[in-house]
């Protein structure tokens, strides 16, 4: 693996404990130092790849946070990210409404009309 570049598009994943989303963040590299590239969002990555086992096989550490990696961008990543992405809006949208009782008996209908 290389050292990053001037371009080169990162992302990194968080997740607040093993029930929650992981919500993905998306970044470009702006400028490098010796040691350090540091990306449009600020974050300064540690510019030395190293095996991370956390998402991908390789990761870049995040400035004196050694245990969060962020990744080069993948179309596997983008498309992990979408899916990700869609399971946060249908829990935002169910959790944010106040279902009307007939709207509870439409999902209740769809629901077990689906399981017959």
């Amino acid at each position: 693996m290389r050292p990053l570049e001037v371009g080169d598009k990162v992302y990194g994943v968080t997740q607040e404990g093993f029930d929650d989303f992981k919500r993905y963040s998306f970044s470009v590299v702006v400028k490098l130092t010796k040691t350090l590239a540091i990306l449009k969002n600020g974050i300064r990555l540690v510019n030395d790849p190293r095996p991370s086992y956390i998402i991908e096989t390789i990761g870049y550490s995040v400035y004196k946070q050694r245990g969060m990696h962020w990744y080069l961008v993948s179309i596997n990543a983008i498309r992990q990210a979408q899916i990700e992405n869609r399971k946060i809006e249908a829990h935002d949208w169910f959790k944010d409404r106040q279902f009307t009782i007939e709207e509870k008996q439409l999902i209740y209908e769809f629901f077990t009309k689906k399981n017959e």
